[in-house]
């Protein structure tokens, strides 16, 4: 009997300690998360069409990182809100944390941009244009739901404002979060989506357990 409970001790103290290898900062998962169920129910109702063109497209089209009251901006509450830990108030000036996209931790601010999980331009091309200013600012700063989030700045300028077709995390289990964002942010602002993008944020939905 001892020797049974003693495994049973030992069995246990490996799985919570694979448990803790495995998990992520809380910081890393964005709030308002959908579940895989709301994810493909989002996914299915979204407009499939070709995407219009970049035509009259600029950045300043989606006035970003407008005040939020006491002296912070849309910045600097993300980098906050994502942090294992920071110090400074507005502006943070170091901190710890964990970017999703490729599983690198960062210590500074200045390593990281904050990404718009839907990139503007993809935004612009997919809906936006006909947008007025103040819904582009809206969705700019947008800090309802997972749409915004703090990566480090070499993986987001790779991504650039290519969709989920040409462009996925480099870090493979990010694909399930990445998928449901996406889709839960052109749910959210209703926006359109191509054909490829649909097929690929299906096929890493389908990574996703729950």
């Amino acid at each position: 009997m001892l020797k049974k409970s003693m495994v049973f001790v030992f069995a246990l103290l490996l799985s919570i300690a694979a448990f803790q290898f495995d998990a992520q900062p809380a910081s890393a998962f964005l709030p308002d998360t959908p579940s895989k169920s709301a994810a493909q129910s989002q996914l299915n109702s979204l407009t499939v069409e070709a995407e219009s063109s970049m035509a009259g497209y600029s950045r300043d089209e989606f006035p970003h990182w407008i005040g939020q009251g006491s002296g912070c901006d849309t910045r600097q509450l993300v980098l906050q809100r994502d942090a294992d830990y920071y110090s400074g108030d507005c502006p943070v000036t170091s901190g710890k944390w964990y970017s999703y996209f490729d599983g690198i931790t960062v210590y500074s601010p200045s390593e990281l941009d904050v990404d718009h999980v839907v990139p503007l331009a993809e935004a612009w091309r997919s809906g936006a244009s006909s947008w007025t200013e103040a819904q582009r600012r809206e969705f700019a700063n947008d800090l309802s739901g997972p749409h915004l989030i703090a990566v480090t700045a070499s993986v987001n300028r790779s991504k650039g404002d290519q969709d989920p077709s040409t462009w996925q995390p480099p870090r493979y289990s990010a694909h399930c979060g990445y998928a449901k964002w996406w889709i839960n942010t052109k749910h959210t602002w209703n926006l359109s989506l191509q054909e490829s993008e649909k097929t690929s944020l299906q096929t890493m939905l389908n990574t996703c357990s729950y």
